[in-house]
């Protein structure tokens, strides 16, 4: 197992001991993650074993053999379908094991391939899979708030979308704007928001300009365990384009650079996408932190993890 950092949101790669999830399309071997082994990958991420925000990846076969890996993203709440800073940090730790090279490798997801560039041995350039803006301008009430306007994008995970942000998007604020977007989502499965059939929003963005200077914009990015994204979050930063150019407000090639609430950042560009959306790419930047090895100890009273 190999922890990395990208921008600060730690991805923790789980090289060998997963689940025997069988083979064929990732999609379905994500969803046999998610329904037959949530024990596995909760006990793998949350405390004392993990710590807030890590993500995990789990290595594994990928149904295309031309692809360098197939992996599979999860947090401590839930499988998911894409992860930016996790593929980020996926590249990284790949040439740290010397399985690729600078250069450009393809990788299996269950959201669909994508791609990575290698720049060197901490940079990566992801391009991501077709995102797209599904509802423009909705509003939902989240309960102990005012009434809250934002779009509904996809960039391989769901997301709703502020801006800008009702709350100053700085590092004093992660507790209220936590709160406020915990709320908002909850607003927004009660309306049943989100994909045209039926994905639920699992993240909510707020978006505010920086202080600066060559920065488009800070973000803040709820994740479905709660955690916010230490990283500008790859996924949310790929709906968040998808937004930019249905609004005309982004032209495809223009890149620009976007920033978490901690200070990390992205360069962020797109390309028009086959099926009417975009295709985003970002680059950013991982470093290894750890080589290490799980142990379950069966006298361990959180052999599984500490629940909340």
């Amino acid at each position: 197992m190999i922890d990395s950092h990208t921008g600060g949101m730690p991805t923790r790669v789980i090289l060998d001991g997963g689940p025997d999830l069988g083979t064929g399309p990732l999609a379905e071997r994500a969803m046999r993650l998610a329904t037959d082994y949530e024990p596995f990958y909760k006990s793998v991420l949350l405390e004392p074993r993990g710590q807030p925000g890590m993500v995990g990846a789990l290595l594994v076969a990928p149904s295309d053999p031309a692809c360098a890996a197939g992996v599979i993203y999860f947090d401590a709440d839930a499988v998911l379908g894409m992860c930016g800073h996790g593929t980020i940090g996926l590249g990284v730790t790949l040439a740290h094991l010397g399985r690729i090279d600078i250069g450009t490798h393809r990788i299996e997801t269950p959201a669909g391939e994508v791609a990575i560039d290698l720049k060197d041995a901490n940079t990566v350039q992801v391009t991501n899979v077709e995102s797209r803006l599904v509802h423009h301008a909705v509003t939902v009430e989240p309960e102990g708030y005012g009434p809250v306007t934002g779009d509904v994008a996809y960039g391989g995970n769901w997301f709703f979308i502020v801006d800008p942000s009702p709350i100053p998007v700085t590092p004093e604020n992660i507790r209220p704007l936590t709160d406020m977007a915990i709320a908002i989502r909850a607003a927004c499965l009660a309306r049943q928001l989100g994909g045209e059939t039926g994905q639920p929003v699992d993240h909510v963005i707020f978006q505010r300009s920086s202080p600066n200077s060559g920065v488009h914009s800070r973000n803040f990015v709820l994740c479905p365990d709660d955690e916010y994204d230490r990283s500008p979050c790859g996924t949310g930063s790929s709906a968040r384009l998808a937004c930019l150019a249905a609004s005309g407000c982004l032209s495809a090639g223009e890149e620009i650079i976007q920033e978490s609430v901690i200070g990390s950042a992205y360069r962020l560009s797109y390309q028009p996408g086959p099926g009417g959306g975009i295709v985003p790419r970002l680059t950013g930047q991982a470093h290894i932190m750890a080589e290490t090895t799980l142990v379950f100890a069966e006298n361990d009273p959180f052999r599984m993890g500490i629940m909340r």
